[in-house]
């Protein structure tokens, strides 16, 4: 696999090494989705950290596995021929700089609009091309399997918050109208600098704004989360399984009852890392605010309502640590 074009140190941020976490730090919830309480574990893992383990997914490894392939070709490719892509505006091929307000990374990455209808990437052609056929052809496979069992977790959550209908968030997800993304982002190995007070950063800290994402990736390690005392997690690879974050829309519907959570991802020395996100979010001109369903009596909202539309504009013009909720609670 390619590295980046010698890319300068300097031109990527690093993260100080953050105080240690003394207390033992909890393990990952790791949920099968099959088994009897799977609904009663998932509404957990979502309150106390926002993020989790599926296993028993249903997704057949070789779909997966076809699509990490088609990944790993099109990074491998001269960085002229990738570059054609692009540049991300924000779908389309990026490396190094991450949104438009001077966020940087150990990472390059293609970003593909998404949505329910038959898909749709108007900005990049090249998946029209004849030679991308078998690229066009794993995604069309991937997204249809990872919508499904975003939509899967959904209705867990609902059912574990005992609410109905039963698809009263996967029903935003699976709008023909749903403003859905897919992200396939590739550190390469990094030449660690000597002596350095801090680590490279592959993607900056921050939360996913849409209702939720799935994502995996290969056996290299990276990712971390924070938990609620402000400490980082490391999160062991699985390439079999899928973790689920809840976004800040999410956050949102329940009234801050489940938390985004905050994530980053650190360089590795020595291996390529490849992950794969679907974020599930909602129609362009969607509503959100709490939903009353989960209110209790005397309950305020914590937020004012707003358009999904309103708040991704909101997204764009922000640096990925920024607290994106802060200017819509109440």
């Amino acid at each position: 696999m390619v590295v980046l074009t010698k890319p300068s140190l300097g031109q990527v941020s690093l993260t100080r090494p953050q105080k240690p976490n003394h207390h033992h730090p909890p393990g990952i919830p790791v949920i099968n989705l099959s088994e009897p309480g799977a609904e009663a574990l998932v509404v957990r893992a979502c309150e106390e950290l926002g993020f989790f383990k599926v296993t028993d997914h249903g997704i057949p490894m070789e779909l997966i596995a076809k699509l990490e392939e088609e990944a790993v070709k099109f990074f491998a490719l001269p960085q002229t021929e990738k570059e054609r892509v692009g540049p991300a505006s924000p779908f389309g091929y990026g490396s190094k700089n991450i949104g438009c307000n001077g966020d940087t990374g150990w990472v390059e990455y293609l970003l593909m609009e998404i949505t329910s209808k038959p898909m749709s990437h108007a900005s990049l052609a090249f998946l029209t091309e004849p030679s991308a056929s078998s690229f066009r052809s794993a995604l069309n496979e991937y997204m249809s399997a990872v919508r499904k069992l975003a939509c899967v977790v959904l209705e867990s959550m609902a059912e574990g918050l005992k609410i109905e209908p039963r698809n009263i968030f996967s029903k935003l997800v699976m709008d023909e109208e749903s403003d859905s993304v897919l992200r396939l982002n590739h550190y390469p190995p990094c030449p660690m600098p000597e002596a350095s007070e801090g680590v490279v950063t592959g993607f900056g800290e921050h939360t996913d704004p849409q209702i939720i994402s799935v994502l995996r990736s290969n056996d290299t390690a990276g990712l971390q989360i924070s938990l609620r005392d402000g400490s980082w997690v490391s999160v062991l690879p699985d390439r079999a399984a899928f973790f689920i974050n809840v976004g800040d829309s999410l956050q949102v519907l329940t009234n801050g009852r489940f938390r985004s959570v905050r994530h980053r991802v650190l360089a590795n020395g020595l291996k390529s890392r490849v992950s794969m996100i679907y974020f599930g979010g909602p129609p362009s001109g969607e509503r959100l605010a709490p939903l009353s369903l989960l209110m209790r009596e005397g309950e305020e909202s914590h937020y004012r309502e707003f358009t999904w539309c309103e708040y991704k504009r909101c997204a764009y013009k922000t640096m990925l640590a920024d607290n994106r909720l802060g200017q819509f609670e109440k």
